[in-house]
């Protein structure tokens, strides 16, 4: 499907101005707090945080996101109306600010959030009761980021959305990034992490309403316990394994997909249904070498670069031994038998397209429940991204179909560019499972 052109403009001139992902890391970082800061709260949504303890010392930061009404049900006033400060701003600018940022950021005031209300996301004055919500389960969340950048805050917004939207208790990990910790140190965070949820042994701070702690980046200091004390000691019960969902964008992604492939191997638990959303699956990035034609097509104009990918590679990897091991490039891997349920969402303008879909393909062959779908005129991170509402919301329809087995009839495009005229479908069924 043609992209529109006025925007391929735009994202072409943004990929030329932005610098390479292995030179911006950093300032990445920086960016994203940035904006960060500027995300209301949702008080549709109880948010929490909390900490997972390492054997190492490490206490990985988490997010619990439990939904408070129902999807689409109306708010009380005073609600909607501390729901409707801040104005996030989107990925694609957030891709830009690294390369003007040194000059920019000693003029920026950085502003806290203008959204009233407390760690929970609820506004301190509302003294209206919200009707009480039974979770349909849980999903543990990765995100992405290149495994350099990206993190709970950034992500924030994002998963409170889910959680509302699919009345699911989300929880967002803040695994160590790279290059300070090279693999596996994120997949061994990421699996520990799934372990403890399976086992029942997360500690939850603040059970019953009580005041937590926010969470800062913990990429300068690793914290050993949250931060301003608080009980511990309380515990999500071990939950369903049927009712816990792996999910990870891009480089989360690929970290959902090889914590599935660590547990299989480890026996120490297994689940039961993962989706990846443009996952990193592959570890071949050079337009020249790479089997795969839409590191060709899509790799120099759609944000994420070929060449980002090439460092965010480099950066997390130990050793060359390293690219070829599945779990840190998951598409190498000889056997991909006693694997979960799987739903693979691709995007049509994203590098990893072929990869992502050749990785359900190769699923399919020894797992007979794989879903695999291509979002048209999608690009890398779009779920972050406020202006790709139809693209967020066709990937929320194939979820949902997956998840619980909602209809998902063929519909118009949604997307940032398929309101042409000519229209086409939001997705296609790659494996034609459907």
């Amino acid at each position: 499907m043609p992209i529109n052109e006025a925007l391929f403009a735009a994202m072409k001139a943004a990929s030329y101005i932005k610098p390479n992902a292995g030179k911006s890391y950093k300032l990445q970082r920086v960016a994203e707090e940035l904006i960060a800061k500027q995300a209301p709260a949702n008080p549709k949504c109880r948010v929490e945080d909390v900490f997972a303890p390492m054997a190492d010392g490490y206490a990985v930061p988490l997010r619990v996101f439990t939904p408070l009404v129902a999807y689409g049900a109306p708010l009380p006033e005073a609600l909607e109306e501390s729901s409707a400060n801040g104005t996030p701003v989107t990925s694609a600018i957030s891709a830009i600010l690294p390369a003007v940022l040194p000059k920019v950021l000693p003029k920026i005031l950085i502003k806290e959030s203008t959204s009233s209300g407390n760690a929970d996301g609820i506004s301190d004055n509302a003294n209206t009761e919200l009707p009480s919500v039974t979770p349909r389960g849980t999903i543990l969340f990765f995100h992405g980021g290149g495994w350099t950048t990206g993190g709970i805050n950034l992500y924030t917004q994002a998963c409170a959305h889910m959680a509302v939207r699919l009345q699911r208790r989300v929880i967002s990990v803040e695994y160590r990034l790279a290059p300070e910790y090279r693999f596996p140190t994120a997949v061994e965070d990421c699996y520990e992490v799934a372990r403890q949820l399976f086992a029942g042994e997360l500690p939850i701070s603040g059970v019953g309403g009580g005041t937590v702690a926010a969470v800062d980046h913990p990429q300068s200091a690793a914290p050993t316990a949250p931060a301003g004390g608080g009980d511990t000691s309380a515990t999500i019960p071990a939950p369903d394994p049927d009712s816990i969902v792996l999910f990870g964008d891009s480089a989360g992604g690929n970290l959902a997909a090889a914590v599935s492939l660590m547990a299989r191997d480890r026996g120490e638990f297994m689940p039961r249904t993962q989706m990846l959303l443009y996952p990193v699956v592959g570890n071949d990035y050079n337009p020249e070498a790479s089997p795969f034609e839409s590191v060709r097509t899509n790799g120099t104009d759609y944000i994420l670069t070929a060449q980002d990918m090439a460092d965010y590679i480099d950066m997390y990897r130990s050793s060359v031994a390293d690219l070829t091991n599945p779990y840190f490039a998951p598409l190498t891997a000889h056997d991909l038998s006693n694997q979960p349920r799987t739903l693979v969402l691709s995007a049509e303008y994203c590098p990893l397209r072929d990869e992502d879909e050749a990785y359900a393909r190769r699923l399919q062959l020894v797992n007979d429940n794989v879903s695999c779908y291509r979002i048209h005129d999608g690009i890398h991170g779009y779920l972050l991204n406020t202006s790709a509402v139809g693209l967020v919301a066709t990937t929320y329809r194939i979820i949902e179909h997956f998840l619980d087995g909602t209809p998902l009839e063929p519909a118009p495009g949604t997307g940032t560019t398929a309101n042409a005229p000519e229209g086409g479908d939001a997705w296609q069924d790659v494996l034609g499972t459907d």
